[in-house]
């Protein structure tokens, strides 16, 4: 079938980059975004455009916002098929708090667990999840969607498709293969180090698109690899293997009981009532303890475990602000008289290397500058994918137009609504939030309507303006969509300034790079979409001449 090993490398590489380069299209570009995600909820919430704040006091602000949590009716509908009996109207066993927060994140998200009476696995609890004001503990609402960390970032890893998790497998086995194409793109460029400085924008659209191509999977290929990889193994044990949990479960439950006798951390509860003594007293306390050993005293996560029982304990962790590795430095206390329970040793090699890896995929770490690297290795996959498909069209199209095939017609149209059409619905929902009443009913799922909207509409839109690629011509659907998303992008710039009368001027002057930056960033988005749309007009334009020409001629 292939007369040489590196011709089987290029089928492989084309084939697989193409049938799942749409996946990877909205891996790399929502990765991108997500980098800033808690930047994007703030321009998305007016009400959380507040400066960053430090874990609250317990006693004064966390527990009263904890005591007032309960399931929502949608988490107790969906749990009543797996309880034996009526379901309780209010959950009043609990069986954890958790608050988590970051270095960027000016309100903090509360979890609580709680178990269920008669429940078929006594084990499984009933989650409530809100966010507060961590100034005075005011509640958010809850129908206000956080853009950035809570669309954005599941797109990125799961594409939306929680059914049975499909979303992460379907992203999982792109990323697989993935790994498969940049080696097998290697082994195609013969040549690799030149092709890293070799770019020829005024050689003809085949060339310069493939350069392109090459430039920007050469410059980023280190961090192709390691994201793939490091996505790959964050879910493996989780979702893609979860031996622990599904094989080997009465394992698993003996290896936590031994661990509970180990570290002195009760995996279940006494059954006798105990008292909560003051949390703040702990985190004081653990603070010192980091401080001894010159560590960031910053609290990223505060767990209590086995609430208002004999067994219960407060767990404090350190946040993440000064190193890569994601999680670490927890230390546990009785939570009836708060006395030192256990402070966990030194991480095991292999489990520094886990929370390493683990930490330098999520970059929860404060390093602005590797934040925008991140930011331009994501854009750069983004842009090696769009050149790949503009590539793979551009080569077939006349043999197409020639057999009167409309193959090359519809990879067109698809690329068109990946490409472009990806980045109108990222400004449609930007857009959509600006634009819906504050008090609207379910306003977070109006603006993942708006989204997707959207995108089915630049689908329709490239699917009807590709008539001239059957005839081995460009589809204008590239050039009307790239100049959409320079009136889009400046659209949402004026939005946010008339509907919070956050300018551009305003927020730079007070130093509030959360929405300064984002402006910014659109407008630069803007600036570099009328560019090409300029490209690609004057391009068409030069076709249509040389065209009548031959057409005369």
């Amino acid at each position: 079938m292939f007369n040489s090993f590196r011709q089987a490398m290029a089928w492989l590489h084309t084939w697989f980059g193409l049938v799942l380069g749409f996946v990877l299209m909205a891996a790399f570009f929502f990765g991108a975004l997500s980098v800033f995600d808690r930047e994007i909820d703030r321009w998305a919430i007016p009400a959380t455009r507040i400066e960053a704040q430090p874990m609250p006091s317990f006693e004064k602000v966390l527990r009263p916002a904890f005591e007032r949590m309960q399931p929502t009716k949608d988490a107790i509908e969906a749990m009543r098929p797996r309880v034996n009996g009526p379901m309780p109207t209010h959950f009043e066993k609990v069986a954890s708090w958790s608050a988590y927060t970051t270095h960027r994140d000016p309100v903090l998200a509360l979890y609580a667990g709680y178990q269920v009476p008669n429940a078929k696995d006594p084990e499984e609890l009933i989650w409530a999840y809100t966010t507060i004001d961590p100034r005075d503990g005011s509640v958010l609402p809850d129908d206000h969607l956080k853009i950035g960390s809570g669309f954005f970032f599941p797109l990125h890893y799961g594409l939306t498709l929680d059914w049975k998790n499909l979303g992460i497998w379907i992203v999982g086995f792109s990323a697989l293969v993935m790994l498969a194409a940049l080696i097998s793109g290697v082994v195609m460029h013969r040549k690799i180090f030149r092709e890293f400085f070799t770019f020829r924008p005024g050689k003809a659209r085949l060339r310069s698109v493939l350069d392109l191509h090459n430039l920007t999977g050469v410059v980023a290929l280190p961090f192709h690899f390691f994201f793939a990889l490091t996505g790959l193994l964050i879910f493996a044990g989780t979702y893609y293997f979860p031996v622990g949990h599904t094989q080997l479960h009465d394992l698993h439950d003996l290896h936590e009981r031994m661990e509970a006798q180990e570290t002195g951390l009760p995996h279940q509860r006494a059954g006798v009532a105990a008292g909560l003594a003051s949390v703040d007293a702990m985190v004081a306390q653990a603070q010192q303890r980091w401080q001894a050993n010159d560590k960031a005293g910053d609290v990223g996560f505060l767990v209590l475990q086995h609430v208002g029982d004999a067994n219960g304990y407060v767990s404090v962790y350190r946040a993440g602000t000064d190193r890569i590795a994601l999680v670490g430095d927890g230390i546990h206390f009785k939570s009836s008289d708060g006395k030192l329970i256990r402070e966990d040793p030194a991480a095991t090699p292999v489990a520094r290397m886990a929370e390493f890896l683990t930490g330098l995929h999520l970059q929860h770490f404060r390093h602005w500058l590797l934040r925008w690297l991140y930011v331009f290795g994501g854009l750069a996959g983004a842009v090696c994918i769009a050149t790949g498909f503009i590539f793979f069209v551009e080569k077939r199209k006349r043999q197409h137009a020639l057999q009167g095939s409309q193959g090359a017609r519809i990879v067109d149209a698809l690329a068109v609504t990946t490409v472009t059409g990806m980045v109108l619905a990222t400004l449609g929902i930007l857009i959509a939030n600006r634009l819906l009443p504050e008090a609207l009913p379910g306003r977070g799922d109006w603006e993942r309507y708006a989204f997707w909207a959207v995108w089915a509409l630049a689908l329709v839109h490239a699917g009807v303006r590709g008539a001239p690629v059957a005839r081995g011509l460009a589809n204008p659907a590239w050039r009307e969509q790239t100049w959409a998303i320079a009136v889009m992008a400046v659209a949402a710039v004026a939005l946010n300034w008339i509907t919070t009368g956050d300018h551009l001027l305003r927020t730079l002057a007070r130093g509030y790079w959360p929405v300064a930056g984002i402006d910014l960033f659109l407008l630069g988005s803007a600036c570099v979409a009328m560019i090409a749309a300029r490209k690609l007009g004057q391009r068409a334009h030069a076709k249509q001449a040389a065209h009548r020409e031959n057409a005369h001629a």
